[in-house]
């Protein structure tokens, strides 16, 4: 009786596993045939970081000049182009 739990035991755990790895390789097909996502850009001739920063510099005084750096390499990259 024992010899016939331990078959049926590992039948069963023969079952399972390649169902398992059946339900792997469908889930594998299916990310293949998903399309690659691709990634846009838009270049615009406005940086909205420096025009904001602009704004906020006409309305008030910044306590520490963080965004001065950002603006510098922002004005050099428009003069090289």
């Amino acid at each position: 009786m024992d010899e016939k739990k331990e078959e049926l035991e590992r039948r069963l755990s023969e079952m399972l596993t390649e169902g398992e790895l059946e339900r792997s390789e469908r889930e594998e097909r299916k990310l293949r045939q998903i399309s690659p996502q691709y990634e846009i850009r838009i270049q615009t001739s406005l940086d909205p970081i420096v025009e904001e920063t602009h704004r906020y510099r006409r309305i008030g005084q910044e306590l520490d000049d963080r965004y001065d750096k950002y603006l510098e390499r922002t004005k050099k990259r428009k003069e090289e182009s």
